[in-house]
């Protein structure tokens, strides 16, 4: 992929989560439903604990059990054949 195409792609991306996040409106939540029964808020240190902080840490421990448990050999690069003309 050249450049044009990556920076196309990428003002494509950029321009639809853009749209996306001005297009929902958050001042539907203030209205609460019937039954609604919202527990107590969370801290900022819990909000990225559990966001940010768990999920890396989750990352991390897969990543490590497929480095570990890999029992595969072959480590080398394969050589690219030659096209014959």
């Amino acid at each position: 992929m050249d450049k044009k195409n990556a920076l196309r792609a990428g003002a494509l991306a950029a321009g639809t989560t853009l749209m996306m996040l001005l297009m929902s409106s958050p001042a539907l939540a203030l209205a609460r439903d019937d039954g609604d029964d919202p527990g107590p808020g969370l801290s900022v240190i819990e909000t990225l604990g559990q966001f940010v902080l768990a999920p890396l840490v989750l990352f991390a421990v897969i990543a490590g059990l497929v480095m570990v448990l890999d029992r595969s050999t072959d480590r080398q690069p394969k050589a690219k054949a030659k096209a014959k003309a």
